[in-house]
């Protein structure tokens, strides 16, 4: 007996229409053998629920990250939604235990295959967009997705400005950049600063941010622009 009631606590929310909660569950491969099933596939659920999530989590990276470039903002989103790490959520739910899978797929190991734990995890965010909402569902997602963020603050960006340019210089000249302030302006609680990169007495780069940080972020992607 499946414990739709069990699920529904995990995620901290109960549907006004359970069908919609069902069909995020059933796989193509058990309509192929049961066409006569009361329900569609998940698919269409998971297409909505796919564009919810890039939505929600491109918009909290937006705020969360003030100092980021798009392309980093880019990369922490695709990093954050991508289907191995989907399958993970999914898999701390136990979400494989609810599919409808067809015989073949069950054989196969579907219920623990990364793509299926993907594709319905975006089918139940999009059944809970139909059911809840948008703030409901925005709040499920952000819940879910609260782990995953802490690593991402927690390791910062693998490969920013900073990190490809000490690569590089280090490789070259066996030196460090070494980042100087050069000016901060402005109000406490609205400063800029104005930061260059040096090595060996030369600057590579300047940059400015409204913290050191960020100028010093900032003036790593001039250098390595710099450089072409």
């Amino acid at each position: 007996m499946v414990d739709w009631s069990g699920l529904q606590a995990k995620l901290g929310l109960s549907f006004s229409d359970p069908a919609l909660l069902h069909q995020a569950f059933v796989h193509r491969s058990y309509l192929n053998e049961n066409p006569d099933f009361r329900l569609g596939s998940n698919e269409r659920l998971e297409f909505l629920g796919d564009a919810f999530l890039g939505l929600v989590v491109a918009e909290f990276l937006f705020r969360e990250f003030p100092d980021l470039s798009e392309g980093e903002l880019t990369k922490l989103r695709s990093d954050l939604v991508r289907q191995d790490s989907l399958a993970r959520l999914a898999s701390v739910l136990g979400l494989g235990e609810y599919l409808y899978l067809g015989q073949g797929e069950e054989r196969g190991g579907g219920r623990r295959r990364s793509r299926n734990m993907a594709c319905t995890l975006e089918a139940l965010v999009g059944a809970v967009f139909m059911d809840q909402g948008f703030e409901v569902t925005k709040d499920l997602v952000l819940r879910l997705f609260s782990g995953s963020v802490a690593e991402v603050r927690e390791r910062g960006l693998a490969s920013d400005h900073k990190s490809r340019l000490q690569e590089i210089i280090q490789a070259e000249r066996q030196e460090r950049p070494a980042y100087r302030l050069v000016e901060a302006a402005g109000p406490d609680h609205d400063k800029t600063f104005w930061v260059e990169v040096v090595v060996g007495g030369e600057v590579l780069g300047r940059g400015s941010g409204k913290s050191k940080q960020a100028a010093e972020k900032d003036a790593a992607r001039h250098a390595l622009e710099k450089r072409g």
